[in-house]
């Protein structure tokens, strides 16, 4: 039987503190993904605000769009965040651990005998098909529940909801009242492009039939929604990637902070020659003497191969030593190149960091070059960096660099 040694019988060891546990795991991390939760709150309020009188609910589907569910609902609800929406009922747990007086709505919808686990936690489906309404309404009437659901209705979008003769067919039981429907809500298809006139057509089929709801509050914009003035705000706004700082009104300048920082490891600094290749494939070619930085993130953390440079294509870039660099060759699964050529030769050394995401590179730039949009890049974010949490209930700095060895 293997047992672990006692720290103590080591010699030279000892028992961490929590704190220089963590500065240990910062120090020995390939890359530190930092998350600004004051930020995060800054862009609620700033939402909340344009959108008054509507409420401002959080989207933190997706684990809060790769910030962390648990830390975001935290700071969020802290700050007066009293709505959040997931996409399952999974993630409402998370949130309903964070924020225990909150309404939390799952927007997947109800799947088969799932009712009691949706009133174990207060949580709300957000319901867009008949068969979805008749086992709540079973569910409910069996079990005496009366915790509430959403009806989604389908405006333009085709994807969940009632459309829009279904969603008149039950107009009977709302006006019947003690129907349990706590929301009635809508989902624009096209909200970031200020003149489709999709928008238009959308918000007078929801305002049309949201009017039979009576008494039941309405919603219909995403982050961009909320841009596009008091029209389409209703009664309550669900900002999810704005939050996050991605730019939800991509025709104009980004209105939000930037939320993100993340940096990854120098693991080696090598020298090669005028027409060597460089990576996978031999896409790269050195037009003169080059010194790369390799460094310790590739696709495997969520930076798309898709920003390589090629011998045609300039590439991403990232931040090294203060200046932009540009990335040399494909993007592997756990390591990039850059060339640091023009950098002061001392100015990047093994161990250092570089920064892919902050230090004016944002999450819609390095979109860009994924080919996605910034919502991908956030979600895709690997777990092998380290994380920390600034403001909020998580503040934490990272670690300081360790000296830096000769490349």
């Amino acid at each position: 039987m293997n047992v672990a040694p006692d720290p103590k019988s080591i010699p030279g060891s000892s028992v961490l503190s929590p704190e220089a546990d963590q500065a240990a795991g910062l120090a020995s991390a390939t890359g530190v993904l930092t998350v600004d939760l004051d930020a995060i709150v800054a862009n609620w309020r700033k939402l909340e605000k344009t959108a008054v009188p509507a409420e401002c609910a959080g989207v933190v589907k997706a684990d809060a769009y790769g910030c962390g569910a648990d830390q975001v609902a935290r700071a969020l609800a802290a700050a007066g965040c009293k709505t959040f929406f997931t996409a399952t009922l999974d993630e409402a747990r998370v949130v309903r651990a964070a924020a225990p007086q909150a309404s939390i709505y799952a927007l997947d919808g109800l799947f088969q005998n799932t009712g009691e686990a949706y009133a174990r936690i207060d949580c709300r489906p957000v319901i867009g098909d008949l068969n979805e309404l008749a086992e709540w309404d079973v569910f409910c009437r069996r079990s005496g529940w009366n915790g509430g659901a959403a009806i989604h209705i389908d405006t333009g979008m085709n994807r969940l909801g009632l459309t829009v003769a279904e969603a008149q067919g039950i107009i009977p039981r709302i006006n019947a009242g003690d129907h349990g429907i706590t929301l009635v809500m809508s989902h624009l298809a096209c909200a970031e492009q200020l003149h489709n006139p999709l928008n238009a057509r959308q918000l007078a089929a929801f305002r049309e039939i949201a009017s039979l709801f009576s008494g039941v509050p309405a919603s219909l914009s995403n982050s961009s929604g909320v841009f596009l003035g008091a029209p389409f705000q209703f009664d309550l706004v669900r900002p999810g990637a704005a939050l996050y700082g991605v730019n939800p009104t991509p025709e104009a300048d980004n209105p939000m902070r930037p939320v993100v920082d993340l940096k990854a490891r120098i693991v080696q600094i090598r020298n090669i020659e005028r027409g060597e290749t460089v990576g996978y494939g031999g896409t790269w070619t050195a037009r003169r003497p080059t010194r790369l930085a390799i460094v310790s993130a590739g696709y495997a953390d969520g930076y798309f191969r898709a920003a390589s440079a090629n011998d045609g294509t300039r590439g991403a870039e990232v931040v090294v030593a203060g200046r932009r660099c540009p990335i040399a060759g494909r993007v592997s699964m756990d390591l990039i190149a850059v060339d640091i050529t023009d950098l002061d030769k001392n100015a990047a050394r093994r161990g250092h960091l570089v920064t892919l995401i902050g230090e004016g590179i944002t999450v819609d730039e390095l979109a860009h070059h994924f080919g996605t949009i910034g919502y991908e890049v956030l979600t895709s974010l690997g777990r092998r960096y380290a994380r920390v949490y600034k403001g909020g209930h998580g503040a934490a700095e990272p670690a300081a660099e360790p000296p830096a060895a000769s490349g």
